[in-house]
């Protein structure tokens, strides 16, 4: 339990770093956003906890591929604030982001990669 208990305050820590950089500087805070830290903490997590090489290798494989289709609401957010507020930007960023992972999952599998 105690071991469950470090990794919810390590992983949290790193959410709250990143807006507490961000709401003093944008750049700063976007780039730490930017890092794959909780990537890089699930996977410390998976080899502490004895986790198979191949799982851990597969955890980075997949983490990849599910990022791709999430790049292009970085750049709508910004664009559709204005319009929308903030929770109508975020909702339809969702929907945008749902949308294009499906079809980037139909666009892999001729490739040979499965995603669902």
């Amino acid at each position: 339990m105690a071991w469950l208990i470090t990794k919810y305050l390590l992983t949290s820590a790193v959410v709250i770093a990143v807006s507490e950089f961000a709401k003093r500087s944008d750049k700063l805070g976007a780039l730490i956003a930017a890092l794959p830290l909780v990537t890089l903490l699930a996977l410390v997590w998976l080899h502490v906890e004895n986790q198979s090489e191949q799982k851990i290798a597969n955890h980075a494989w997949y983490t990849f591929w599910y990022v791709v289709p999430t790049l292009p609401m970085f750049l709508a957010f910004p664009a559709l604030l204005p319009r929308l507020g903030f929770w109508g930007s975020l909702l339809a960023c969702i929907a945008m982001t749902v949308v294009l992972f499906g079809l980037f999952a139909l666009v892999v599998r001729r490739f040979g990669i499965e995603l669902l």
